[in-house]
């Protein structure tokens, strides 16, 4: 028997359907056509796609039209969500013709959704600077995160380390949210072992979503990447931690405080930004990623809600904490008010 508070996240995500896949063109319908809103066939086509995007999600279903239904109607539809709202507003308190602001609210949400997709193929290249008098020399480090291989296919991979393969540096970071689908071949990581550095990763919380993820996270060790599963790793003056997404934040800072050295620069590899506030004045460097930074403007503001940083450089005394836009887009492969972005790190001494 469920329990209404079991049925609470089935019901959000019925009126978020209704919201995202039903309700713009609802109201576009309405602003051109001049008819009602809500109507039998709106409660219809919610149920249909409700039950579509439930079986998308919990079946692991990998079929190519279903997947692209669900992940980029998701996109187009909250880009029209608050192109059409907008819209509405202005239909109520400017005396312009309806037909024609409903025009325009399509034509937007077409040119908006083309860019959107466009900025979303792009990564570019980012470089922080970070000063401590206990390292003696001089440490470059490639930081990404994000990069939701499955969502993103293989080839998406290849024009990260396309663009890294020219950079000097003397390992490469992974922050979490590697791999984001069960349908994702891990022999496709073979193109890894052409980087002749070595690559650290850490777990993010998607990595739990795949079937056999125990298994999968086991055999990463093959394609030349180390995983840090709440272990640290030393090299020079550097120690690097790497803690694991799917821990509560207590654990994750009794881990963190195990494995800090206060004579060496400890970096945290983390993937979600939250511990930083805890484990500050212990902590040289934090390196997180999840937010996306909102991926799809305005939905940072939510974003914000649940992460106080969410994207940039944050200093507190002598600890600094880079949180990641990601280099690869989930869900819908769009980008709106926030980039896909490779981070180049430069660690010296004062």
């Amino acid at each position: 028997m469920i329990t209404f508070r079991q049925s609470i996240p089935y019901i959000v995500i019925f009126f978020v359907t209704y919201l995202i896949y039903v309700y713009p063109f609802d109201i576009l319908n309405h602003l051109i056509s001049n008819e009602r809103i809500f109507k039998l066939s709106s409660l219809f086509f919610t149920v249909i796609f409700y039950f579509i995007i439930i079986l998308y999600f919990k079946s692991y279903n990998t079929f190519l039209v279903l997947k692209l239904f669900v992940l980029e109607g998701m996109g187009i539809g909250f880009i029209s969500f608050w192109v059409v709202n907008l819209g509405l507003l202005i239909d109520n308190f400017h005396p312009i013709n309806s037909k024609t602001l409903g025009m325009i609210c399509l034509l937007s949400i077409i040119l908006i959704t083309i860019y959107s997709y466009v900025n979303g193929r792009l990564i570019k290249l980012k470089r922080i600077k970070i000063y401590s008098s206990k390292v003696d020399k001089q440490i470059r480090l490639i930081f990404i995160s994000d990069t939701h291989l499955g969502s993103n296919p293989k080839k998406h991979l290849e024009k990260i380390l396309l663009k890294i393969k020219s950079l000097e540096f003397d390992f490469l970071l992974i922050g979490g949210d590697f791999i984001d689908s069960s349908s994702f071949d891990l022999d496709d990581l073979d193109i890894l072992k052409n980087i002749k550095k070595p690559i650290l990763f850490i777990s993010g919380n998607h990595e739990y979503y795949i079937k056999d993820y125990e298994n999968k996270l086991n055999r990463l060790k093959n394609f030349n990447l180390k995983f840090l599963d709440n272990e640290s790793f030393k090299f020079a003056k550097l120690n690097f931690i790497g803690i694991s997404d799917n821990l509560s934040l207590e654990n994750q800072k009794n881990i963190a405080s195990r494995l800090i050295q206060e004579d060496l620069f400890n970096l945290i590899l983390v993937h979600k930004p939250t511990l930083w506030d805890h484990i500050y004045e212990k902590t040289d460097l934090m390196l997180s990623g999840h937010t996306h930074n909102g991926q799809i403007f305005p939905f940072n503001f939510f974003v914000r809600l649940q992460f106080k940083n969410i994207y940039g450089l944050y200093k507190k005394i002598t600890s600094n904490l880079y949180v990641s836009s990601g280099s690869g887009c989930w869900g819908p492969k769009m980008r709106l008010g926030s980039s896909n972005e490779i981070v180049e790190i430069w660690i010296s001494k004062n």
